[in-house]
């Protein structure tokens, strides 16, 4: 009995090592707003996209690139290029302008996008496009 008893209190302590502090801080998921579209010039299509919950710009980046991704492969083209992006907070919610040129073949530089490639990796991590 006095060892059953022993055991028991032992699972105890156990479980309550086990309980949180309520220090740990869940992350909310991102909440994605909306873009808006707009063709500058022939292959010069700019992107403003609004985010809540960003950690860090990155995950605008990405969601611009979604975007043009998409919308590349709806003009019947498969590749884009970023060429800037201007990024701003106000209140919570996250904005980007970005700019990018769309194009039938490879164009030349650095931050180059395959659109189908893009897209498929959008919808693989639940970000939206166009």
């Amino acid at each position: 009995m006095i060892r059953a008893a022993a055991i028991s209190c032992l699972a105890v302590l156990a479980l309550g090592a086990c309980q949180t502090t309520g220090a740990e801080v869940s992350r909310a998921a991102p909440e994605y707003l909306g873009v808006d579209t707009f063709l500058l010039d022939g292959d010069l299509v700019q992107f403003e996209v609004a985010m809540k919950g960003v950690q860090n710009p990155q995950e605008l980046d990405k969601y611009a690139n979604c975007a043009a991704a998409q919308y590349t492969l709806i003009r019947g083209y498969g590749y884009a290029r970023h060429v800037r992006t201007k990024l701003k907070q106000e209140g919570g919610i996250w904005a980007a302008d970005a700019v990018y040129t769309i194009s039938p073949s490879l164009p030349r530089g650095l931050r180059t996008i395959d659109a189908t490639v893009e897209v498929a990796d959008c919808e693989a991590n639940g970000i939206p496009t166009v």
